[in-house]
This record gives structure tokens, C-alpha cells and sequence, in this order.
């Protein structure tokens, strides 16, 4: 079974900056999607931003220009890149892989989750 484990998260000031690390063990796909969501107390998972094997990204609108995803194949490490924090990004973050064809960031979609990482910014 796919293990997942975040790391990187911490508290930060308004337009600083945060690097999130995912670590996958047990984890074999050729084809798949890695995501990052994040969630508050009372709302819904939201899509942060995913990546596809194949190279493809997708990012939500209120991150696009200011998080970029990535991925480390020799590490088995997904990574989150965020820059010029804002006190709505606050959240607790995590990572999620699945098998795919096509890429998603619905929350849904994805099988595999980390326990996350909290993320703290504030004005």
C-alpha cells in the first residue's frame, strides 16, 4: 500500500515563503497523478494544485502565479513551492496519488492520502 508523509509546513508571515515535501514509499505507478489540497475547519478539501507522470500541472486560481508543483523521481518526493503567502492560504495541507490517465484535482479522485502538514500565515 502507497505511504505518504508531509513535511515542510510551519508558520510564516504575509508574503513569505514555505517549500512542502511529500514522500512516497511503496510506490510503484508509471502513470499517475500527485496532488496537494488543502482544508480548514468546516469547508471542503480544496484542489491546491496536481501533477501528472507525463509532465502536465494543474493549479487552482487563487494559487496560480504563486505555487508551483514539482516532483524529484530519484527521491519519490513531491514538493509545493509556495511564494508570497496570504493569511487565506492558512490551511492544512495534504498530499495524494493515484493511478491516472487523465489529471484531476478533484479530491475524490485520489486513493492515497497523507496525514498532512499545517500551514500557518498571518498578517
Amino acid at each position: 500500500q502507497v505511504q505518504l508523509v508531509e513535511s515542510g509546513g510551519g508558520s510564516v508571515q504575509a508574503g513569505g515563503s514555505l517549500r512542502l515535501s511529500c514522500t512516497a514509499s511503496r510506490f510503484t505507478y508509471s502513470t499517475y497523478c500527485m496532488a496537494w489540497f488543502r482544508q480548514t475547519p468546516g469547508k471542503e478539501r480544496e484542489g491546491v494544485a496536481a501533477i501528472h507522470s507525463n509532465g502536465g500541472t494543474r493549479y487552482a486560481d487563487s494559487v496560480k502565479g504563486r505555487f508551483t508543483i514539482s516532483q524529484d523521481n530519484a527521491k519519490n518526493t513531491l514538493y509545493l513551492q509556495m511564494n508570497s503567502l496570504k493569511p487565506e492560504d492558512t490551511a492544512m495541507y495534504y498530499c495524494a496519488v493515484r493511478y491516472c490517465v487523465n489529471l484531476y484535482l478533484e479530491h475524490n479522485f485520489y486513493n492515497y492520502w497523507g496525514q498532512g502538514t499545517q500551514v500557518t500565515v498571518s498578517s
